[in-house]
């Protein structure tokens, strides 16, 4: 979370943000750590090795040298196949966070295959956002289109279905001085002390959760 003027929930923390203001330099302080804290991995798709692989495009190169390595990879679910005893997920591939997030913004790095125990209902998993972890089996032949393409397959031992969720990111003002005020007269003691101001529009942008 590296904006500390993300607000996840509005009308939540906004008071927050207010009772900060009010409160002086060790709210605000405590505001700053809380909204800044360590990224974590969800325990579903933590794995057992402390660093599983996920650079698909080394994989792809040369899968053969990857059979039984953990991995984690996450993307898009393209398509969604009920086979029996198992449900086959095809996704397109995209760099992680530090939170095992897929990030957006990024260009896919290829797709692979994860096969996952049970029966999964493709209405939910459909063009949904994904992580699994697992060891890499080998890779499977198929086609993208009129193209044919060698997926990367992995066992999927953990995954995470991600929610798409909009995200209010408030402009922070400048830092407040020891005094309580931004450094402009005019702005300092009064309901409002605390942190700073913020200037300009809020902002809306998409994110996993």
């Amino acid at each position: 979370m590296g904006n500390i003027g993300t607000v996840r929930a509005m009308f939540k923390v906004t008071r927050v943000t207010r009772g900060c203001r009010r409160g002086g330099m060790g709210m605000g302080l405590a505001l700053i750590l809380a909204l800044s804290g360590c990224a974590t991995v969800p325990q579903a798709v933590r794995g057992t090795s402390a660093t599983p692989q996920q650079d698909l495009v080394r994989v792809l190169n040369a899968p053969s040298l990857y059979v039984g390595q953990e991995a984690r990879f996450g993307g898009k679910v393209v398509k969604v196949t009920n086979l029996p005893g198992r449900t086959r997920l095809e996704i397109t591939s995209v760099g992680l966070d530090d939170s095992a997030r897929p990030q957006m913004h990024l260009q896919s790095d290829g797709r692979i295959v994860a096969y996952v125990n049970g029966f999964l209902e493709p209405a939910d998993f459909d063009h949904q956002w994904v992580t699994v972890v697992g060891p890499i089996v080998g890779t499977e032949q198929g086609t993208i289109g009129q193209t044919h393409y060698t997926f990367v397959v992995i066992r999927a031992e953990g995954y995470k279905r991600w929610q798409l969720v909009r995200q209010i990111v408030a402009p922070m003002g400048p830092p407040m001085s020891p005094w309580g005020w931004d450094g402009r007269y005019g702005r300092g003691w009064g309901p409002d002390f605390g942190m700073g101001y913020g200037y300009g529009n809020a902002e809306v942008e998409n994110v996993l959760e």
